[in-house]
């Protein structure tokens, strides 16, 4: 079977995903036992062939044991090497066909190596989580891993009664027999491959704010020792998520989860309608406020308006870095301009080698890049002034809702909101790597009073626990 990479694979990734085909959706039946980190699965994966006839396709896959392979109920041949599971149909598959393919598949988990270190499947002290960005999702699930292939998920998880399995969309039913529990979670919005979020560990569930009738349920799954630090630290989400949505539109998912790992992570991370964050960014003193904002944002900036490659990631990570400075001025801390400002003062002190429209795979994740795209926003709302900008901010999350974006595809956007033509602002900011000047903000750019929040909401997060 060939190795050549596929046609228009990922630039930063070209062993990752198959643009010859596309996913629909994915049925995840999982069995994972926590003490000898043991996962099996099979996976009910339903696909259309691209333009041309697949006479072989690939799907992801770390090293597990594979027991079972079937495309449209009829055993393929098949090679599975190097994390690619490669696979040939007994007949082709005509241009433009649904095809199913299901796979069965055990081993023990672990994270797949990446110059960030391992990503995907982490086994902790007494459970696990996944995070998954960029290429993590094969560590658990086979899968056309490229961010542009979005599907809709179901995922079942049977484990100890004794876990609370979390992930992202809608749980369905909680079924309890002997002494083990099954999870259902449906996740219908189309869900790019790396923000399946999933997590099981000894939490209690707890709810915050009161969503009345259309809000947005927040749920929050918290070791129960950090629940009077949590309830001060996230008192705060149910208004930020009230003031994204005035700003970016209505929150694109059915109800939106945070669960606090029991254990320190680098960095939260951002899955669909789910976050993941460490014990250490709770301190019962808001010290990790603007990542919960951050991740937040992701929700409509990465989440739901997704990038077609890596290339573009700025578009996920400089949105999510603008909407903590914008949740910083509207709550009563330091203003946007005044963030921009500091963000421009760091990065004039650091080298100016990172283009953002293609930073390359090895500074994709530097900070530079995530204060850099914030300052490419605070640009565009100095050139067009708060009300051309916000209409822009949130055409752009409510057009390609669930969709998936380019820079390219940005710029021609912010140019339906201009007066003049921005390609100088463009071309500084985006496409060279030398720092333009901070821009002097316009006269009407708004700094609102601050409201007033309430200090804490552990009285309504303890009303509302359940049992996990």
């Amino acid at each position: 079977m060939s190795g050549q990479r596929t046609a228009a694979s990922d630039p930063y990734f070209p062993d990752n995903g198959d643009s010859r085909y596309r996913v629909h959706r994915y049925e995840l039946a999982l069995e994972y036992r926590p003490g000898p980190n043991r996962l099996a699965g099979t996976a009910r994966i339903s696909a259309i062939a691209g333009r041309a006839p697949l006479t072989e396709f690939h799907l992801n896959l770390s090293e597990f044991k594979i027991g079972r392979i079937l495309v449209n109920g009829r055993a393929p041949h098949y090679t599975h090497r190097g994390g690619k599971l490669r696979i040939r149909p007994a007949k082709p598959l005509p241009a433009g066909a649904a095809f199913t393919v299901e796979v069965h598949w055990a081993g023990n988990p672990k994270p797949v190596r990446s110059p960030w270190g391992g990503l995907g499947w982490e086994e902790l002290s007494d459970g696990a989580l996944v995070a998954s960005q960029p290429v993590g999702a094969p560590s658990w699930y086979p899968c056309n891993d490229r961010p542009a292939d979005k599907a809709s998920y179901q995922i079942s998880v049977n484990t100890p009664s004794a876990y609370t399995v979390v992930a992202g969309g809608r749980l369905l039913t909680r079924t309890t027999k002997a002494s083990t529990t099954t999870w259902v979670y449906e996740q219908s919005a189309p869900t790019s491959s790396y923000l399946v979020g999933l997590s099981i560990g000894m939490y209690q569930t707890v709810l915050l704010g009161d969503p009345g009738l259309g809000g947005v349920p927040q749920s929050a799954h918290v070791p129960a020792h950090l629940l009077p630090q949590f309830s001060r630290d996230f008192a705060r989400q149910p208004a930020m998520m009230q003031l994204f949505e005035e700003l970016f539109g209505p929150y694109p998912f059915g109800e939106y989860a945070v669960v606090v790992a029991d254990e320190e992570l680098d960095v939260p991370v951002e899955a669909q309608g789910l976050s993941l964050f460490g014990a250490n960014h709770v301190d019962g003193r808001r010290g990790s406020e603007r990542l919960v904002a951050h991740e937040l944002a992701h929700q409509w900036f990465g989440n739901s308006v997704s990038i077609a490659d890596w290339r573009h990631i700025w578009l996920n990570e400089g949105f999510a870095k603008y909407a903590e400075w914008l949740w910083s001025e509207r709550s009563g801390g330091r203003t946007a301009h005044a963030l921009a400002a500091a963000a421009h003062r760091l990065l004039a002190s650091q080298p100016l080698d990172l283009r953002l429209v293609d930073p390359g795979r090895k500074l994709m994740f530097d900070d530079r890049l995530y204060q850099r795209g914030g300052l490419v926003l605070h640009a565009v709302r100095c050139a067009l002034g708060d009300g051309a900008f916000f209409r822009m901010l949130r055409d752009w999350a409510t057009v390609h809702r669930h969709g998936v974006v380019t820079t390219a595809g940005f710029t021609q956007h912010v140019a339906h909101y201009a007066g003049e033509p921005l390609d100088d602002l463009f071309s500084g900011w985006l496409y060279e790597p030398a720092l333009p000047s901070l821009p002097s903000p316009p006269a009407r750019l708004a700094t609102p009073a601050k409201p007033a929040y309430p200090p804490t909401n552990g009285g309504a997060a303890h009303r509302g626990r359940t049992s996990a």
